[in-house]
């Protein structure tokens, strides 16, 4: 499918590219998110006339995502969970979890599809997380694991 970016895209392009995406990637998340139009005549005379004002819409939206970056970057954020005795946990860490984490502790938005764990986290220990807020918008976080304290009996 050959379509025309409306925003910068991230190893993708930039706002007025024409590029070619696989049929259900450009069809069910740039169509239906607003990211790019159908790469037609009309829609590339359009995305021309209007590159100025999508170009000041994407710095916009950049700004308000670095601020967001510049809140969270270099941060740590704690979890308790089971683990075993040699520190292996029950239940990996997923994106939803540090996503919810990041909305509940520092009242910050971002999607789980925006965290990059490099690797599955599952044991207890310290983690390194990049995420991609936006296009060029990158922040790191720490993620550190502790087992959960048990009552003793």
């Amino acid at each position: 499918m050959h379509v025309i970016l409306l925003e910068n895209i991230l190893k993708l392009g930039k706002i007025g590219d024409q590029v070619n995406v696989k049929d259900g990637y450009g069809r069910n998340y740039l169509l239906k998110t607003g990211k790019a139009l159908r790469a037609n005549k009309e829609n590339i005379d359009f995305v021309n006339k209007k590159k100025e004002s999508l170009n000041k819409k994407n710095n916009e939206i950049k700004k308000q995502f670095k601020d967001i970056a510049s809140k969270i970057n270099n941060k740590t954020i704690k979890f308790s969970k089971e683990a075993k005795e040699n520190g292996d946990l029950y239940g990996s860490v997923k994106p939803k979890e540090v996503s919810n984490l990041f909305k509940s502790e520092l009242n910050v938005e971002i999607n789980p599809s925006q965290i990059d764990l490099k690797k599955e986290i599952d044991k207890i220990g310290t983690y390194k997380i990049l995420i991609n807020l936006f296009d060029e918008v990158t922040a790191k976080v720490t993620v550190l694991v502790e087992k959960t304290k048990s009552a003793s009996k």
